[in-house]
């Protein structure tokens, strides 16, 4: 089964490919909520690196608001991690050459905790509050509720990344996404991008754009490179300093 879904997965590849050369086309196909894939896509083009590894935390589809399938397209690979049970066999089946982790990202070693399956599936949430607001603002639901078993970064980094590290982050997490940039070992561990969503989902014109994330990425070194207001993009400022020309 896996050999089949491999070759699918290869197939796939060669038909895009494919079709972009009969037709001579010069475009790209975005599959981020508000085309960070493609200001992702210049900034490593920038960095003459093409096909970078990456780390999807909170992966959700496959295809759909991906920031990282359009990087699997051209034969990149990395780890997604995405804790609802039937969007990682949706993952694991359609992206057989990505390692998917059905699983939950901690600040600390924890063995389970409680995740929220909303009815809006982009919604899910380790985050009672979260879970609570949504309900509360009357649009949504609690579907069910499991455990889920969950892994910090350090140590998907040691398994999966154990020389350098992925080079672009994908954070999408719900309301968890301060506290797991706060683990995040810098030193050990430096992507060149990040994409982290940096808006509150709330009612229109109740939403709240995260600044302290934004304040505590350059406080890192990172640089805003761009801002879909639901999505910020950074980049190593040292790096970016020093590519080179292309």
């Amino acid at each position: 089964m896996k050999a089949f879904d491999r070759l699918l997965a290869q197939l796939r590849k060669l038909y895009h490919r494919g079709i972009r050369k009969l037709f001579n086309y010069h475009y790209n196909l975005s599959f981020s909520q508000s085309g960070e894939d493609m200001i992702v896509r210049s900034l490593f083009t920038s960095l003459q690196k093409p096909a970078p590894t990456y780390l999807d935390l909170g992966a959700h589809h496959p295809t759909y608001f991906s920031n990282t399938f359009h990087f699997y397209q051209l034969g990149a690979t990395g780890v997604c991690v995405e804790p609802d049970p039937e969007l990682a066999r949706r993952i694991k089946a359609y992206r057989p050459l990505d390692i998917t982790l059905n699983a939950g990202i901690s600040d600390t070693k924890s063995a389970t905790a409680r995740f929220y399956v909303m009815s809006n599936p982009t919604l899910n949430t380790f985050s009672a509050a979260e879970a609570e607001k949504y309900t509360n603002d009357g649009l949504h639901h609690i579907v069910k509720e499991i455990d889920i078993p969950l892994i910090t970064v350090d140590e998907i980094v040691a398994r999966y990344f154990p020389n350098s590290g992925p080079d672009f982050v994908s954070l999408d997490i719900e309301g968890w996404e301060m506290k797991i940039l706060s683990s995040f070992n810098f030193a050990a561990c430096r992507p060149a991008v990040f994409c982290i969503e940096t808006l509150t989902y709330s009612l229109p014109g109740q939403e709240r754009k995260l600044t302290e994330i934004v304040d505590f990425m350059l406080e890192k070194g990172y640089m805003l490179y761009a801002d879909t207001y639901i999505n910020s993009i950074f980049v190593d400022k040292k790096l970016w300093e020093s590519r080179k020309p292309c």
